[in-house]
Parts: structure tokens; C-alpha cells; sequence
């Protein structure tokens, strides 16, 4: 694996100039809720992503404009710090909290127009905020000459998640967003920030990586996800180690044993088997094994839905389908509590398991979902 580790904050010396960057959205194959204990994940970049582009201007306020949205959001530089924007342009805070990272490392931030342009669905687990910040910081960087590092920009988007918008997130989409590579899905090790490009060559193999958008939307700012964090760092502490990454599936008997309260337990043991999952999925990947990884995908979905109950019933349901459909394995991916669902399936069977599972939600009144498949993109990177 390679490094990330950061560098020292430099000065800007670039004149500055309008510049664009791009950066995707993340598809995580398995691994789920391991990135804040410190454990495994393995996700990669997909074609869907943001746009960002900056210009200066003469006035000291950041003007955050979506294509995406009516209204621009205008925010006085004097005035940048978590907790400034309204209620309702919460969104430019993944924008402006990029530009307040970087002002809390040292940097200097000028007057900014920044523009974002996306088309990552919001809401569906596929990581449209890192999209938005990890474009917006290449953008900055590129703009303000500020020569930082891939890993420093991972650390100013994952800043910018957490302490500016308040996202208890674990830093993995980040990564997979900055060090995205075509054809790869990216071992990420959450304690090291080490990342391993792994070969995920999906024509070769004959096969597609379906994804469901359910349209049941998630939150991560909402309490559900903080709560799961809490009790995944109380069970570590009762278990006297340092994050529940340092306990192998070997000791998973005897940690059920030593904690005493249920959710606890379960909380527990979704993180220690998603991390040997993960590491097991990676091993079968690296020599090309792409079928082999089904059945692991669908019992990180038994485990997402039973022991660390983050599923909803319309993620459940598509999974239904898409095994029913015959589908290698399938699985929620992102945080939970709603967004979408991904099979590894031939592409032949795809359309078919797509209408299904449109016919399996309408017969339960539920919105429409929306189909696509993806495949391993490249990461952030300027436009000329």
C-alpha cells in the first residue's frame, strides 16, 4: 500500500486564475462502517462526480452557486465558520467548509466565486458531499498555488465533513474520491490512510456492477449515524482495545462473551466480520476472481441489516430482487438508513432485475427507483 501522509501547509505563489476540477462519487463494494474503526473498506470511484470552478473575486466573501440549485449562497469571509449558514443553504456548507479548512491549516482565502455543477443523485449513499469537496479543495489548491498533497486534500474535504457541516463521516469517501483509479477498486486501511489499488476489471470478467437508487433518502448529519459510531467506540473501550479494526474474527467468540449488552454485541460483530469480509474480498479480487466475491457482498447486506441495523425495507427489498434475479451478490452500499443498493450480475440479466425491482416497489406503494450501472473511475483531476 501507499502512503498519504501530509505535508506542511505552503504559501500560495500562482497568480490567480479560473480553474476547474472534477471529482467522483464513490460506490463502496464492501466494507461498511469499518472507515471510523480504524479498520478496511473497499470502494472506488464511479463516472458520476461534481465539477467545481473557481474564480477570484474583488470582494472578500465566498459566492457558492450550484447549477443544481436557483439561488447562489453569499458568505463574508469574517464571517466563515461552522454554523454560519442558514438552515436552508446547508449544501454550500461541503463548499465553504473546504475553503474554512484551509484557512484553519494556514492558508490564506481570498475572495472566491466557486461553482459547482453535479450529477452524483444527493442523498442515495453514493457520496455526492465528497464529490462537491474534494472538487472544490483541487480546485482551491490549484487556484490559490497552494501545492498541496492527494492526502492533504483528502484530510482539508474530510475537515470540511466533520467539523464545518457536522458529519460524523470516517474519511473512506474522501479517499476513494481524491486516489480513484479506472479499472480499480481502492483497499483502503483506515488506520494507516494506506490505499491499495486492487484490479476490478468488470468487462473482462463479463460482468456489471448494477446500482439501485431506492430514493428512500439518507442522512449521515442525523443521530442514527452518530449513535452507531458511539457504540462501536464503547464496545472498543469495554473490550480494552484501541478501535474494534484490532480484534480478528478468531476473537470474535470471546468478545461476544466479554460484552454484555446486545446491542453492543451486534454493533460489535458487524464491524469484526465486515472487516475480515472486506480483506477476504480483496484477496479473491487480486486474482481475479470477480464472481467469487458475491457471496460475501450479500452477507455483509445480512449483517448491515441484522446486527448493525442500518437497512430500511426498500433496500431490502431490492437485494431480495436482485439475488432473486441472479445476481452474484448484492448489498446496500454507503451509510444506511436509506440510498441505494448494488448487484454484480451479468449484463444480460441487469435490465430484467432492473424492471423487477421497479415492479416489486410499486407494488408496495413505494417511489420508483432509478437503475444504472457503474465502473471504476479515475479520481480527482483539473479540466483543461
Amino acid at each position: 500500500m501507499s502512503s498519504t501522509s501530509e505535508s506542511p501547509a505552503v504559501e500560495q505563489t500562482a497568480e490567480l486564475v479560473e480553474c476547474a476540477w472534477r471529482a467522483p462519487g464513490r460506490v463502496n463494494l464492501i466494507g461498511e462502517h469499518t472507515d471510523y474503526n480504524e479498520g478496511f473498506c473497499l470502494p472506488m470511484a464511479i463516472p458520476q462526480g461534481c465539477t467545481a470552478t473557481v474564480s477570484p473575486l474583488a470582494e472578500p466573501v465566498l459566492e457558492i452557486i450550484s447549477v443544481q440549485r436557483e439561488a447562489p449562497v453569499e458568505l463574508a469571509l469574517d464571517e466563515l465558520a461552522p454554523g454560519a449558514l442558514a438552515e436552508e443553504d446547508q449544501w454550500a456548507g461541503y463548499a465553504a467548509g473546504v475553503a474554512w479548512a484551509l484557512r484553519e491549516r494556514g492558508h490564506q482565502v481570498p475572495g472566491l466565486s466557486i461553482t459547482v455543477d453535479g450529477d452524483v443523485p444527493s442523498g442515495a449513499g453514493l457520496s455526492s458531499s465528497a464529490a462537491l469537496e474534494c472538487s472544490v479543495a483541487g480546485a482551491l489548491n490549484d487556484h490559490l498555488g497552494l501545492g498541496l498533497e492527494p492526502s492533504e486534500l483528502v484530510a482539508v474535504a474530510r475537515q470540511a465533513e466533520n467539523d464545518f457541516v457536522g458529519a460524523p463521516t470516517g474519511g473512506m469517501d474522501q479517499l476513494a474520491s481524491i486516489f480513484g483509479e479506472r479499472g480499480r477498486v481502492l483497499l483502503c486501511d483506515m488506520r494507516t490512510l494506506a490505499v491499495e489499488p486492487v484490479p476490478f476489471d468488470l468487462e473482462a470478467a463479463g460482468l456489471t456492477l448494477l446500482v439501485i437508487d431506492t430514493k428512500a433518502p439518507h442522512q449521515l448529519t442525523d443521530g442514527p449515524y452518530g449513535e452507531r459510531r458511539e457504540a462501536c467506540a464503547q464496545a472498543a473501550r469495554l473490550l480494552g482495545v484501541p478501535a474494534l479494526r484490532d480484534l480478528s474474527l478468531e476473537e470474535l467468540s470471546d468478545a461476544m462473551d466479554r460484552l454484555s449488552d446486545e446491542t453492543l454485541r451486534k454493533r460489535a460483530r458487524h464491524v469484526i466480520t465486515e472487516n475480515d469480509r472486506t480483506l477476504a474480498c480483496a484477496d479473491l479480487l487480486r486474482t481475479g476472481q470477480l464472481r467469487q466475491i458475491g457471496p460475501l457482498l450479500t452477507a455483509s447486506h445480512a449483517s448491515m441489516r441484522d446486527d448493525f441495523e442500518i437497512t430500511v425495507p426498500e433496500v431490502d427489498l431490492a437485494v431480495e430482487v436482485l439475488l432473486a434475479f441472479g445476481a452474484f451478490g448484492a448489498r446496500m452500499t454507503g451509510g444506511g438508513f436509506g440510498g441505494c443498493v448494488i448487484g454484480l450480475m451479468e449484463p444480460a440479466q441487469a435490465r430484467a432485475a432492473s424492471l423487477a425491482v421497479v415492479a416489486a416497489f410499486a407494488g408496495r406503494d413505494y417511489p420508483e427507483p432509478v437503475s444504472f450501472t457503474v465502473t471504476a473511475a479515475v479520481g480527482a483531476h483539473r479540466l483543461d
